[in-house]
């Protein structure tokens, strides 16, 4: 006996096109050009956000103002004190200044999440600094940007770090500018080396230790009055009275 042939549903009524149905749904709720105008209206509405967003952040800023951050949405991870900040900056040579400083571009996605802070906390945040080398701010004459907002009472919020990370050795070159007694131990040790350097025999047939304390002092001299003439002449201060001066020449 032979058996009947029952045909495929799927063969005789053809598979479904989502993507067709779902622009039939579209179109029967608006027309081609309500939606062009739609999506432009809400674009336009994105971008004067944005603008007014990097307006904030380029005009003078108030001496630390308070956003009213909703406290149950906060990261306790992103929130850090002026002195935890200092502390960073002194130590790699950075500065924590006003962005109206900053004279690099913002990135989108610094902004983006402003954007979405903004909406979260149901706040205009205002007060924004930025942590980052010296170079990367337009100073006055008198590679790792982190975008802050102040919280109040000496806290800040970080929004977004952007950039390649420091270099390993920063902290090591920025430790003899840390503070006077550092840069006089570097100036020692460098001196010691360079004495230390000087061929035997070469003022006298053996050196002695009396003729080796002389070479450093001679050397130390010498070392020290560049430094000093370095450090006048470029303007040049330590790590503690730059991290927060907006002066090139603090």
């Amino acid at each position: 006996m032979k058996g009947h042939y029952y045909p495929n549903s799927t063969t005789m009524l053809g598979r479904t096109n989502i993507e067709e149905k779902l622009q039939k749904a579209r179109n029967k709720s608006v027309t081609e050009g309500d939606l062009l105008k739609q999506v432009a209206n809400i674009l336009q509405e994105e971008g004067r956000k944005q603008d007014d967003i990097i307006a904030r952040m380029k005009s003078p800023q108030k001496p630390t103002p308070r956003n009213n951050f909703d406290l149950d949405l906060m990261e306790t991870d992103r929130i850090y004190h002026v002195d935890q900040i200092r502390e960073i900056c002194v130590n790699y040579r950075l500065r924590f200044l006003d962005t109206k400083y900053f004279k690099n571009e913002i990135p989108l996605e610094a902004i983006n999440k402003v954007k979405q802070l903004e909406k979260d906390h149901d706040i205009t945040l205002k007060g924004f600094k930025i942590v980052a080398p010296s170079k990367m701010f337009k100073l006055e004459n008198a590679d790792d940007p982190l975008l802050f907002a102040p919280i109040g009472n000496g806290y800040f919020y970080l929004i977004h770090k952007w950039g390649n990370d420091l270099n390993a050795f920063r902290k090591a070159w920025a430790w003899p500018f840390k503070s006077l007694e550092n840069l006089i131990v570097v100036t020692i040790l460098i001196s010691l080396l360079a004495a230390w350097a000087v061929p035997n025999g070469l003022f006298s047939k053996d050196t002695t230790g009396v003729q080796f304390v002389l070479i450093f002092f001679f050397t130390f001299k010498s070392i020290a009055s560049m430094i000093l003439y370095y450090a006048f002449a470029a303007g040049k201060n330590f790590n503690t009275s730059i991290w927060n001066s907006k002066y090139f020449n603090a």
